[in-house]
């Protein structure tokens, strides 16, 4: 397969870029740059400004108030955000909600959730992991019972990124216990508003609080909430996972993070020479690149078979894996790079001497902790290199 861009191709990473140095907020471009906090006035910001363009939901269809790209225009388009440091879109509704409803959903449910997952009116979250449920995803134990017009929600959800800001949730929930776990599991949605609902914060390694805890005590929930047929939950969650998987990729992040390191690396010197010119040093980076290079290519074949079948296959599995290996491993190359400067407080280990710490180290740290999660959520590796073992090798 020939994956050279074509010049229309080109044509359109040229309008994506001059898109985004005319409307792209300078400040915001910054706090990215910086590895500073996103919060949810600026990520609504930059929501608005792409859903003014038409340009916010580009996985989903024209017909669906989507852009109906190509996968490699979806790729142009990843890639030269990432350069230009916009801040990440929010997945939750547009990247696994969106298209779970456009699949399963009813018209009623299309008709009123869709166009305010567009607008940014609706903020989603995902409610699926729970504590002793997350990779054995099948074994959750939050139940949802049907009575009359309404089904009682009990249980926790755990690991809810960005809960504090959402007003929605997308959850799963069991609603049989015979037979096997996945055939007991429903999909439905619930307004964040619903008595009886607490979300609790989690501190994590880093000092942030991007993720929560999810309480539900006697939740009641319009049974004209649940998404597709009750027990149909597990399919749904299938089909949902795989889109999390490829999005969870990040090849745009990681080759930009690989530019930053390449830039650190001709700045930062040992020895009297820059580090990029330490054979050992060259050798990681030029190896962490192959590794890159290669995805990329493997990225844009699972998109192209995401184009002609509608969703990928189990082999988003591999993107799951190499993606987050690769962003890891940029982020250790980045530590290394940085040496003691790369501690979490290199202020007070230089005492106060801040002028010899590069800019780029006050947020290292925590850049590189927080990402030590990639490899677990959304599947660990370990239950990924499993699937891709069952489904494709037949082991």
């Amino acid at each position: 397969m020939d994956l050279s861009f074509t010049k229309e191709e080109e044509a359109f990473r040229q309008e994506v870029r001059d898109f985004l140095k005319d409307n792209l907020p300078q400040d915001v471009a910054d706090k990215v740059r910086k590895g500073v906090e996103i919060g949810k006035e600026d990520t609504l910001r930059w929501h608005k400004i792409l859903f003014e363009k038409g340009w916010v939901a580009q996985t989903w269809p024209e017909e669906y108030g989507g852009t109906g790209w190509s996968p490699v225009q979806r790729h142009i388009f990843e890639e030269e955000c990432c350069r230009a440091y916009a801040p990440r879109q929010v997945p939750f509704g547009l990247a696994m909600l969106g298209p779970v409803l456009q699949k399963f959903g009813n018209q009623a449910q299309k008709d009123h959730y869709l166009p305010r997952i567009l607008s940014g009116e609706d903020w989603w979250c995902q409610g699926y992991s729970e504590p002793g449920a997350g990779s054995d995803l099948a074994s959750l134990k939050t139940r949802a019972v049907r009575e009359g017009d309404e089904y009682v929600i009990n249980g926790q959800k755990t690991w809810t990124t960005l809960g504090q800001y959402a007003d929605h949730i997308f959850c799963l929930v069991r609603t049989k216990s015979e037979g096997k776990p996945q055939e007991g599991i429903s999909f439905i949605l619930v307004d964040l508003d619903t008595p009886g609902i607490e979300m609790r914060p989690i501190k994590l390694i880093e000092g942030g609080f991007e993720v929560n805890e999810v309480f539900f005590t006697d939740v009641r929930v319009p049974a004209e909430n649940l998404v597709g047929e009750e027990n149909q939950g597990w399919t749904i969650a299938k089909y949902l996972l795989t889109h999390e998987r490829t999005n969870i990729a990040g090849v745009g992040f990681s080759q930009r993070a690989l530019d930053d390191l390449k830039i650190l690396a001709r700045k930062v010197k040992r020895n009297g020479k820059p580090l990029a010119e330490n054979p050992l040093f060259a050798a990681r980076m030029a190896e962490v690149e192959i590794d890159l290079e290669a995805m990329k290519i493997t990225n844009l074949r699972m998109l192209f078979q995401a184009q002609s079948q509608g969703a990928p296959g189990p082999e988003t599995s591999i993107l799951k894996i190499k993606g987050t290996v690769i962003r890891q491993a940029l982020n250790d190359l980045a530590r290394r790079a940085l040496g003691p400067a790369a501690a979490p407080f290199p202020s007070e280990m230089l005492e106060g001497n801040v002028a010899l710490v590069p800019e780029e180290a006050a947020t290292n740290a925590a850049q590189y902790f927080n990402n030590r999660k990639l490899s677990i959520f959304g599947g660990s590796n370990e239950i990924q290199r499993n699937i891709l073992s069952k489904a494709m090798l037949e082991l």
